[in-house]
């Protein structure tokens, strides 16, 4: 099994249902893929050193996965590059 550990930051001028929703699209990126999540936190909201795409401040979220490929990840990576809630995201690959 590969772990992998991802960060990623909604925008925060988002109605509540809608940062929800946005969580649940890429949860449900790596579930389908067969990927089980380990860890899920919710960090809050979070001001930035600088500004990211015209924001001062985003909510942070930190997964951990585990995966038997790469194919979860991408897919992930795929959708939160083109959803246009999510700010930044980024995906480490934690193996020892």
């Amino acid at each position: 099994m590969r772990k992998y550990e991802i960060m990623f930051i909604v925008k925060p001028d988002l109605e509540e249902k809608t940062v929800k929703d946005t969580v649940k699209k890429l949860e449900k990126a790596l579930t389908d893929n067969k990927a089980v999540i380990t860890l899920s936190k919710e960090l809050g909201q979070k001001e930035f050193a600088y500004e990211i795409k015209g924001f001062k401040s985003g909510f942070y979220y930190l997964y951990n996965i585990d995966s038997k490929d790469d194919k979860a990840v991408k897919e992930f990576d795929r959708i939160a590059s083109i959803d246009e809630s999510v700010i930044r995201h980024l995906v480490i690959n934690i193996e020892k």
